[in-house]
């Protein structure tokens, strides 16, 4: 007695691989195409499937195959689509070692000698089928040279020869390729229909594996049937007996999912402390921090399109927990701080792929998550500022000075005036020793006034400091000093809260130095014009000062003391830089009539 020898084991994608069109899930609309087709003898010479991995692309590119060489159990069939899978044909074709159906990788031959072998066969006539076949799987991989090599042998194949390409990536294959073939678009297959055929190979396997176990395959395979039937061979293995949701998502390396949505609700409150013992907590369950934050920007994705479209909550993949959850927090959260979190969540994404800690990183992720969380949207704060009252003026003795800053020094000036007296220009000596010069004080009082009558108005002060070129002390002049009066020799004046302490004492050395004559300059607390500056500038303050009296402007500068008004740009100011960058019209000096 001999033992029957065991088949090998065949994983499930490769088991369950469609054989003909009918097996083909979540295609119908290239189903039906292909079936009028065949039906109608309108088979096209090239075709081809472009879609994301695991949709079928070269199995259906091996069931066309099939269905273009398929002779029936009899021998006398002809092109279907529903081949027979029992002629040699369907057999061979089935097995990969059909003579006419060649399948190539132009991952690994991408040059133009390999095309230039398909070149050169396809004069030769097939060897025992209806048509040769050419099967090129990601075909974008090919060199443009070798695509240029292809062209013309793509648009006009013998009439026994046939191309079929697939792709993953349609935008790198030229466009002179395209078209010169038929294109079908292999679709992502829908969460209802997925669901279905994992229950339907579950069953086939005698496996038992819970409906939410389904769910979490399915989401995790997003629309891949080959990921969705690998992962089902690997739960089956996982759980060795009924595979549960739970042993599916330590599998994954997923958190549960009502516990990624406790950790949304903890951050959405700006519970940081919560919220990284929940992280803390998943982790040591086996979760990764990667696939937690992935969790995280789904849900934020997840409850955004449920806000927007609330139809979109009926997704089969969603318990029904977590649906009620999604639509309250969908009513509870506005828009902005939705989108403000998904941006984040990007920026963290990218921050824990290239952190050397993963856990770190998506630690910090989530205390800025949680504390901008109570942050106000803009209408929100608009709204604040609107209804707060208008900050109170300050008290004349509150040592606020007219720029809006406090006396300087943070001392208060005293209310008598501070004169500074600056010591007597030497006098001339007398013309000989003993002699004594009648009148001679007078002599020297004229002689100074005379000096001084150069500098009749405060504006020539001004201007002689320009001339000797001390910018510091002309800025400071200009900007710091209220002047009360002014005569020939004596300037009193009102600091403004800017101004340096020793700010007469230098003017008052400066203009002796300067003049060879002594100034008295004195200080007091008021009754000081405007500054220079303040005067050329009177109609930017004027426009300042209004905009700063505006009530929403008075709010904001409440609600944030150390803002500043930095510019003020009016209509006619948008409206000039408008016709500044906009073209200029040019006549049209053409004249119809003529002649050249």
């Amino acid at each position: 007695m001999t033992d029957t020898p065991t088949r090998p084991y065949q994983v499930l994608a490769r088991k369950y691989r469609p054989e003909t069109f009918a097996d083909l899930v979540g295609q119908d609309a290239m189903v039906r195409t292909l079936k009028n087709a065949f039906k109608a003898d309108r088979i096209a010479q090239a075709f081809i499937m472009t879609g994301i991995r695991g949709t079928g692309k070269t199995t259906t590119a091996r069931i066309i195959a099939k269905g273009m060489n398929c002779i029936g159990p009899d021998g006398q069939g002809g092109p279907t689509t529903e081949p027979c899978g029992q002629c040699e044909h369907c057999t061979a074709i089935m097995e990969g070692r059909h003579v006419d159906v060649l399948e190539m990788d132009a991952a690994s031959r991408t040059g133009v000698g390999d095309v230039r072998e398909i070149i050169d066969s396809v004069h030769y006539r097939a060897a025992s089928a209806r048509y040769k076949i050419y099967i090129i799987d990601e075909v974008h991989m090919l060199s443009t040279s070798a695509f240029n090599a292809l062209l013309k042998t793509l648009e006009e194949p013998p009439a026994h020869v046939k191309f079929i390409f697939a792709t993953t990536e349609i935008r790198k294959v030229p466009v002179t390729v395209l078209s010169r073939c038929q294109r079908f678009d292999l679709r992502r297959i829908e969460p209802e229909v997925m669901i279905a055929l994992l229950r339907r190979i579950a069953d086939a396997e005698g496996a038992q594996i819970t409906d939410d176990a389904l769910a979490l395959i399915t989401r995790a395979a997003e629309g891949s049937a080959r990921d969705a039937t690998s992962l089902l061979d690997q739960a089956i293995s996982h759980g060795a007996g009924e595979t549960s949701a739970d042993e599916v998502r330590a599998m994954l390396g997923l958190a549960d999912r009502g516990r990624v949505l406790d950790l949304f609700d903890l951050i959405m409150k700006g519970d940081a402390a919560g919220a990284l013992t929940e992280l803390g907590g998943q982790y040591a369950e086996g979760a990764d921090p990667m696939a937690v934050l992935r969790d995280l920007a789904e849900i934020t994705h997840w409850i955004s399109v449920v806000k927007i479209t609330p139809e979109a909550a009926d997704d089969p993949t969603i318990g029904p927990d977590e649906r009620a959850r999604g639509q309250q927090m969908a009513e509870a959260l506005a828009m902005r701080v939705l989108t403000r979190m998904w941006q984040m969540l990007l920026k963290a994404l990218d921050e824990v792929a290239e952190a050397p800690n993963a856990m770190m990183a998506a630690e910090m992720a989530v205390i800025r998550l949680t504390h901008v969380a109570d942050l106000p949207t803009p209408e929100e704060l608009v709204r604040k500022l609107r209804d707060a009252p208008p900050p109170a003026a300050p008290s004349p003795g509150s040592g606020v000075g007219a720029g809006g800053s406090a006396s300087h020094g943070g001392t208060c000036r005293a209310t008598a005036a501070q004169t500074t007296t600056m010591p007597a220009a030497p006098h001339p000596g007398p013309s000989a020793p003993g002699a004594r010069a009648p009148g001679g004080q007078q002599a020297i009082a004229l002689a100074a006034e005379t000096a001084l009558a150069l500098y009749p108005t405060f504006e020539h002060v001004v201007e002689l400091i320009r001339a000797h070129r001390d910018v510091k002390l002309l800025v400071e002049v200009e900007t710091n000093m209220r002047l009360v009066s002014y005569r020939p020799g004596r300037i009193t004046f009102q600091p403004t809260g800017n101004a340096p302490q020793d700010l007469s004492q230098r003017l008052g050395a400066a203009l002796q130095r300067w003049t060879g004559n002594r100034w008295g300059i004195s200080i007091v607390n008021e009754g000081g014009a405007e500054t220079i500056a303040e005067k050329r500038d009177a109609a930017e303050t004027a426009l300042r000062h209004e905009v700063s009296r505006h009530p929403l402007v008075q709010a904001v500068l409440s609600a944030f003391p150390k803002a500043q008004i930095t510019s003020i740009r009016t209509e006619a100011d948008i409206a000039a830089e408008a016709g500044a960058e906009a073209l200029p019209e040019v006549e049209d000096e053409w004249d119809p009539f003529e002649e050249d």
